[in-house]
């Protein structure tokens, strides 16, 4: 689970706002709004073949993000887009790649929380990597975290920002007892999501998926739950508690930076035989011809 670096990214060009640099040589001010404070929304994207999956899926949610957080100005689509192929081009990528897209609220005249302070703005990161899907495809484990995922009356989750200190301590937490990452409660005690992904379950025929009270909406999430539909495969989403995780027959989760992967232990525990599910791996094979099949063209 820990990604090594990749000597195909050393001389990576980075985009910011528009100016291509060197990786060594790029940076954002000190009094830029996501060092100050996080406020910053984000996407990540995935390059297949020429075509980025759920590209417009994934620009409508920094959109809605950005405009939860009231940010003065919002780039468009197209502007966003043209960014990513300007990036992509630099760096000759076709394939493989993972795209981060960071959009700050821009730079403060002096530092301070006050979105008021804020003359210029916004700032838009694009970083593209050669990054294949980080779960091994083998299986992961998974520990339950004690830190607990915010409620909307706290931290509305359908807002993709860039504060992710509780993934970070829950991903340290995992890292402690020696698991893959943390699964992640709401404050009712119910499944919500793991540090960086979404989380299925498998019952009896049955694909399950926790409610969004406490976790992002995800589009590969979405994708999932729509696969089953077409493909008829029974699919629910429900609140979902530990006792059903750990009597679950497979269990699995999803994300751009790792597409679908089995969970094959939780807490010590063993998911189902042990080894990835037959579900899992249709829905993995359904999800395979869609990211081969679908996508918009950004190069050539």
């Amino acid at each position: 689970m820990l990604q090594l670096p990749n000597e195909k990214n050393r001389d990576l060009i980075v985009n910011i706002n528009g100016r291509l640099v060197h990786r060594d040589q790029a940076g954002v001010s000190p009094f830029d709004s996501a060092v100050q404070g996080g406020d910053a929304v984000w996407e990540g994207l995935r390059l297949y073949n020429g075509r980025i999956f759920k590209l417009t899926e994934h620009l409508d949610r920094l959109r809605s993000s950005a405009q939860a957080l009231a940010f003065a100005v919002i780039p468009s689509h197209e502007e966003i887009t043209r960014e990513i192929r300007r990036t992509l081009e630099a760096n000759r990528m076709t394939d493989g790649v993972h795209i981060r897209l960071t959009l700050t609220r821009g730079v403060k005249y002096t530092s301070g929380m006050d979105p008021r302070l804020n003359t210029a703005g916004p700032t838009l990161i694009v970083l593209a990597e050669f990054k294949d899907p980080v779960y091994d495809k083998a299986g992961v484990t998974l520990v339950t975290s004690a830190i607990r995922r915010f409620p909307p009356d706290c931290l509305d989750p359908k807002i993709h920002h860039c504060n992710l200190i509780q993934s970070i301590l829950a991903k340290i937490q995992a890292n402690v007892a020696g698991a893959d990452d943390a699964l992640m409660l709401d404050v009712r005690g119910f499944v919500a999501e793991t540090n960086a992904t979404h989380v299925f379950l498998v019952h009896r025929g049955e694909v399950l998926t926790g409610t969004e009270a406490a976790c992002p909406e995800g589009i590969t999430r979405g994708v999932v739950l729509d696969l089953c539909r077409r493909h008829d495969i029974p699919c629910r989403e429900k609140d979902l508690s530990l006792t059903e995780v750990y009597r679950a027959d497979e269990m699995f989760c999803t994300g751009t930076i790792g597409e679908i992967a089995p969970v094959l232990r939780v807490d010590g525990r063993t998911i189902g035989s042990g080894k990835p599910g037959p579900l899992t791996a249709r829905l993995q094979e359904l999800f395979r011809q869609c990211v081969r099949e679908e996508g918009t063209p950004v190069i050539g």
